[in-house]
Formats: C-alpha cells, sequence, structure tokens
C-alpha cells in the first residue's frame, strides 16, 4: 500500500499544472458547518493572512480530520505563530496545514513526544519520511485548540500548492454560506506629481461616499486634473459571521476600460510583508484604516495583480468628463460597485502639498549610516520602497528614528556603542523600543559584542536604553509544597517577567528533564503525568527560568504521587 501511495504521489505531481482547482478532491477538515472568522488574503499586520480560519463554536477540542489522503510530511510546535501544526502532503501535490491545534491524533502526539524528550525541547519542528506516518482521507490527525498566536478558539486550514504557496481554500469545493455582498467603507483620491490636484488640493483627499444600501456607491461629484490614484478601504462578511473579513477581487475601469485587477486566488510567503506596499502604510499607522491602493508603485513585485494598465492610474485632462468604476466580489460573486465621477478641471489656485524636511535623506537604492553620540543606524540598500526625508535625533540615550509610518522590507540594525560602562552593567541593558503613548519600553532582540549592543529591526520610531536587574517569578498554581498529587493529571506553573521578557525556561522532576508545555497567553507551563517521567513517591520538582538579559530564577518543592 506505501509503495503505491509514493508512486502516485510522484505521477499525480507531474500533472499537477494541469488541474489546479480539484474541487472534489478536498473533504472539510471539520464535521460541522463551517462558518469563517478570517478569510484568505485577508489584510493583517504586515501579512496577508494565508489560509482560511474556521470557527469551532468557541471550543476546544474538536475533532480535525485529514482533508485527503497522504503523508505528514511536516510538525511544527511553536510558542507562537501557529503555535501547533500539521502539514499533510498529498499525491496530488498539494498540501494542507492545520494550526493553532490542542493536541495531536495519538499515534502522531506519541511520535512527537519522543522527539521532545530526546531534544529535551517544547518547541521543536519534524520532517518524517513519506512512509512513517501515513493518513487517510477523513481521518482523525488532531483535535482543534488555541495554541500559539490565536485570539480564540479555531481552526486554521491551508492549502499549498506545491511550490509551497498558499492558494484560496474555498477554490477547492469547501463551501461557506455567502449570499452577503461587501461593503466599500472609505474612498481616497491621490494626486500624483506636481501638476496633479483634486479638489484644488495636491494632497491625499477623502472622498465622501454615498451608500445606495444594495451594493452601490458614488461619491460627490469630483474634480481634477493630471495624474490620480484612488485607494480604498472595503472588506466582506458570510451570512452566518459578523466577522469582517477580506474580499476576493478588485477591479477597476477608467471610462470603461479595464485598468487594474487585484486578485487573492494564490501568494508566495516571500512577498507577503509586501502588503504595506498594497496598503496606505502611513494611512493605517495613524487611522487604524487599512486603505488598499488601487495603483501599482515602483518596487512593489506583488504577483496579486492582473490586468494593470498604467500602473492603475488615471490621467484626467482639463475640460473632460470621466467615470471611474470600482468592482468588489467575493468568492460566490456577490459584488459592490464603487462610481466615481470625475470633471477635469486645471486651476492654479491650488492647496500646496505637505512637504517634509530634515537634516537627513534616505536613498533607497543606496546603503547608508546614520550617527550622532554613541548611536548609530545602519541601512542596507533597498530597505524601503522610496526615497524619504528621515527624522533622526538622540537625546539622553533615546533615539529617534522617524515615525512608524514607512513601511521598512528590510532589517536595519540599530547600535549603542558603551564604551566607559562596566561589564556588569552592560549586561543588564538591553535596547527596547518604545511604544504607546507612555512610550512602554518594549524589549527588542539584543545583541551583545563586547561594549556593542545592537538590535535588528525592521520598525521605525523610538528606541531607548532599558535596564533589567528584575529576575522572573515563577509560582505554582494548582499545588503547594508537600502535596499529594495522585489524583492530578497536570502540574501547572505561572511564569512571568514584566520588563525583557523570558528567554527560556527548564523544568525536571528528581533530575529529570520534563516536557512542559508554555502557553505565553497565560503565562502558563504544563506538565502531563502522563508522561510518567517518574514514578516514585516522593519528587522533587525544579524549575529555572531566564529573561532576555540573563536574570533567572529557580523553584524547588517537593510533592508526592502514587
Amino acid at each position: 500500500m506505501r509503495i503505491l501511495f509514493i508512486l502516485l504521489f510522484y505521477s499525480t505531481s507531474l500533472s499537477f499544472a494541469q488541474e489546479k482547482y480539484p474541487t472534489d478532491y478536498f473533504a472539510p477538515p471539520l464535521d460541522i458547518t463551517l462558518i469563517a472568522s478570517g478569510t484568505f488574503g485577508e489584510l493583517r499586520s504586515n501579512h496577508f493572512h494565508s489560509g482560511l480560519d474556521i470557527k469551532t463554536q468557541q471550543r476546544q477540542g474538536l475533532k480535525v480530520y485529514a482533508s485527503a489522503e497522504g503523508y505528514v510530511s511536516r510538525i511544527k510546535i511553536s510558542h507562537f505563530g501557529y503555535g501547533k501544526a500539521l502539514y499533510i502532503t498529498h499525491p496530488n501535490g498539494y498540501t494542507t496545514v492545520y494550526g493553532h491545534l490542542q493536541k495531536f491524533s495519538d499515534e502522531i502526539e506519541a511520535y512527537v513526544k519522543k522527539r521532545q524528550y530526546e531534544e529535551e525541547s517544547f518547541e521543536i519542528e519534524l520532517f518524517p519520511n513519506s512512509d512513517e506516518i501515513t493518513v487517510n482521507k477523513e481521518e482523525v490527525i488532531a483535535y482543534s485548540g488555541n495554541t500559539g498566536g490565536s485570539g480564540g478558539p479555531h481552526l486554521h486550514f491551508e492549502i499549498r500548492d506545491n511550490q509551497e504557496r498558499p492558494m484560496n481554500p474555498l477554490l477547492f469545493g469547501l463551501d461557506i454560506k455567502d449570499t452577503t455582498k461587501p461593503i466599500i467603507t472609505e474612498v481616497y483620491a491621490y494626486p500624483i506629481g506636481k501638476d496633479a490636484h483634486v479638489n484644488k488640493s495636491r494632497n491625499k483627499q477623502k472622498l465622501r461616499l454615498i451608500d445606495d444600501r444594495n451594493g452601490g456607491y458614488t461619491v460627490e461629484n469630483i474634480e481634477a486634473y493630471g495624474k490620480i490614484g484612488f485607494a480604498i478601504a472595503s472588506i466582506d462578511r458570510q451570512d452566518l459571521a459578523a466577522n469582517k473579513n477580506g474580499v476576493y477581487n478588485i477591479q477597476t475601469r477608467f471610462n470603461g476600460n479595464l485598468l487594474f485587477e487585484l486578485d487573492f486566488k494564490r501568494f508566495s510567503f516571500s512577498e507577503t510583508r509586501h502588503l504595506n506596499r498594497l496598503i496606505d502604510y502611513e494611512h493605517y499607522q495613524t487611522k487604524k484604516q487599512r486603505l488598499q491602493k488601487l495603483f501599482v508603485q515602483p518596487n512593489n513585485p506583488l504577483s496579486m495583480y492582473k490586468n494593470v494598465v498604467d500602473d492603475g492610474y488615471v490621467v484626467v485632462e482639463d475640460s473632460t468628463s470621466s467615470v471611474y468604476k470600482v468592482r468588489v466580489s467575493d468568492l460566490k460573486n456577490n459584488e459592490a460597485w464603487l462610481q466615481i465621477n470625475i470633471k477635469g478641471v486645471k486651476t492654479d489656485v491650488v492647496e500646496p502639498a505637505d512637504e517634509k524636511t530634515s537634516p537627513y535623506y534616505i536613498f533607497d537604492n543606496q546603503e547608508q549610516s546614520l550617527k550622532l553620540d554613541r548611536v548609530s543606524v545602519d541601512i542596507p540598500r533597498n530597505t524601503f520602497y522610496d526615497d524619504f526625508f528621515i527624522d533622526f535625533n538622540v537625546k539622553n540615550d533615546t533615539l529617534t528614528l522617524h515615525k512608524d509610518i514607512i513601511p521598512a522590507m528590510k532589517y536595519f540594525d540599530i547600535s549603542y556603542n558603551l564604551s566607559g560602562y562596566k561589564t556588569e552593567d552592560i549586561n543588564k541593558l538591553y535596547i527596547a523600543r518604545l511604544v504607546g503613548y507612555n512610550d512602554y519600553p518594549l524589549y527588542s532582540n539584543t545583541k551583545r559584542r563586547g561594549s556593542i549592543l545592537t538590535t535588528s529591526t525592521r520598525t521605525l520610531g523610538k528606541y531607548a536604553l532599558a535596564v533589567d536587574t528584575t529576575p522572573p517569578t515563577i509560582t505554582p498554581i494548582n499545588f503547594t509544597k508537600g502535596k499529594w498529587l495522585s489524583k492530578y493529571r497536570f502540574l501547572k506553573i505561572k511564569i512571568e517577567d514584566k520588563e525583557s521578557g523570558i528567554s527560556n525556561y527548564r523544568a525536571t522532576i528528581n533530575g529529570k528533564w520534563i516536557l512542559t508545555e508554555y502557553d505565553y497567553k497565560t503565562k502558563t507551563l504544563t506538565y502531563d503525568f502522563n508522561d510518567a517521567v517518574s514514578i516514585e513517591t516522593k519528587n522533587i520538582l525544579k524549575v529555572i527560568v531566564t529573561d532576555n538579559v540573563g536574570n533567572n530564577s529557580t523553584f524547588e518543592t517537593m510533592f508526592y504521587r502514587k
């Protein structure tokens, strides 16, 4: 049977490109009505959503089924991200992904725990051979949960092609009830170039949206001249949920001609951060609205664009009348239409464009260094999408590096030269990003090389030196010293560090390493007594927790168990 499976896998992989969307191949991963809390391609922070978030009735522990036969090709357990995740490769060349799981099936759970104990690590990534863990279609492979970066119980489900590119799972026949039209909530116009203007202004203009309550939208008629781009904020909803989901397709037309199309069928992980080039990043950072630009700027490598003419811009001539239309649709072909009537009027009396200058200028295609006092910022070439004036200042070891209103493609380095500081003082310092109105210090991964502290980041804003001399805290949750725990299934401990954050932890019983699952959302370590690390009556539990600057705490206690 396994030989037959392997032969089938390779033979069908050759014909992969010929069969894009097999709509009867994949079964639903849950045996409940599918309701989406998140859709494919949805706009998230610094990335597109790569799958379908399926609601699990606000519960954990629902059976998760293999959508098709195949073999488990990857298992990953992490504190963040997908938490506990399974990857199944199928004979037709696709891979399905199941994330935020509570636990795996018994066979897979045993396989994983064996390796976790061998490596003495909760976080682990495994790549089983094709004949190690084979599964049948609709076989129980796991149970739904809330692990990793999940904001509530649900199943994250993906379908990837044979190049590991995520694709929209709804293209493969999974059905979610949807007769609801997308919604357009904001419209903006962008004059491009020194001669362009909209409503007598060279600055971005919000257009007053008029909703006919039936999927049709207009704006108050506008006067414009020159090269103009538009952007909208839009969402989609399904019938059985109130979640504000992402749309499937956006098209624009100018005077009846197709000008631009954005299609959320598939993308690659290497391009997902370029979402920040699709949206108006400054607008999102200041107003928390994701405007989707309906034009393509330089240095935008996204593969989702189709049928783009003149980069999606329109050119409005003087003394003309034009019509710009936007069609927003979901995968069930529910659609919303926006019409913008444009009167071409050239005028010299316009509001000038806002211009921000500083002594420092960034060229996107050049490697550059900024230095002041003991602080330096090293920026590789092609870190940013555009050239711009950057605010750069250092005062009392606080670095102001512009505002977080310009997205970075690459990491750049911030370094502090602490020559003259005592080594023991340097070891307790770290570089923090200051966030919020009260400049709360948030640990930024800091490396030490002699008297130099360096952090790599992709976020502009304020940074400062911070000190952490306080060790983490360790608190037992469901037991006390000397307690009999014979009837307990789990041992729970809270670990917390309020400054630089927890770096690592280690727990042992009678000197033997035990697997403790860490949930950063509840700050809880959990040990399962079914692992049977110790069969002694008297047991010594020892937990060591270390923070990101090396402060550590040790908790030791005794308990009894039969």
